[in-house]
């Protein structure tokens, strides 16, 4: 019977823990989650969106999405706009808060990147970074990591 170390998962499992348990630490002392920094920065590139297309590219469903949206709109980081034409439907867009913290948060995830793989060189970090992702590219998986 083969122990928990002979398996590549475990060790996924290890630094995946450490490196996000960090990142999270980082962002929260922000005042807010990996899940809204996650939605935040989606939006930083764009102008307006609307709520289920923030969902696919997520791959979140709109009610995980709605949730989010809501916790970062309370928070004032983020504008929620109704249609004059359909009271139903949404767009969103980040406040100017919303915008300035953005950059900040992305210092803290380069900041937690350089942390926990600042000592491979450029070619180990792109093989590691390569490899990872065909994992997820051969298994077709479109959520992002939020948690």
């Amino acid at each position: 019977v083969s122990g928990v170390e002979a398996h590549v998962g475990y060790w996924l499992r290890v630094v995946s823990n450490h490196v996000s348990q960090a990142f999270m630490a980082k962002v929260e002392g922000k005042g807010v989650t990996v899940a809204e920094w996650v939605v935040l920065r989606e939006l930083f590139d764009g102008e307006e969106m609307m709520p289920s297309v923030l969902a696919e590219r997520l791959g979140m469903t709109r009610g995980a999405i709605s949730k989010l949206v809501e916790r970062v709109h309370r928070k004032g980081l983020v504008d929620k706009t109704v249609s004059e034409e359909d009271r139903r439907s949404q767009r969103l867009r980040l406040t100017a808060s919303g915008k300035r913290l953005v950059p900040v948060l992305a210092k803290l995830a380069d900041e937690n990147d350089r942390e926990f793989f600042g000592h491979l060189n450029v070619v180990e970090r792109g093989r590691l970074a390569g490899t990872l992702q065909g994992i997820v590219e051969r298994n077709g998986w479109k959520e992002v990591a939020v948690d």
